[in-house]
């Protein structure tokens, strides 16, 4: 089984390059992820219907997996969180599935 978690964003258009940079397959994200056993990969989705609309999809070997990252890496990932968050002007987290 593989743990996808979905994100939907809505970027600022100005911010879009930078975004990409950072949410992309050699992004930051992706670089804090690396740190963590049982990370895949992360999939960035750009719409192509509606500028500026966004997905991400991080790929787990396990919700397991997920949830060591989190609790071991919480301050960095909260911090980067913090760090990215005027690149948009939403956030969603649609969900976590299995495949």
């Amino acid at each position: 089984m593989v743990y996808e978690i979905i994100w939907e964003f809505r970027v600022r258009p100005e911010r879009a390059a930078a975004f990409e940079a950072a949410y992309g397959p050699d992004g930051v994200w992706v670089k804090l992820f690396r740190m963590a056993e049982g990370f895949i990969e992360t999939r960035l989705l750009g719409d192509c219907e509606e500028k500026g609309r966004y997905l991400t999809v991080d790929c787990w070997a396990s919700a397991d997996a997920f949830e060591a990252f989190r609790r071991d890496r919480k301050d960095a990932y909260m911090a980067l969180d913090r760090e990215l968050e005027a690149l948009c002007t939403e956030e969603r987290r649609i969900g976590a599935f299995a495949r």
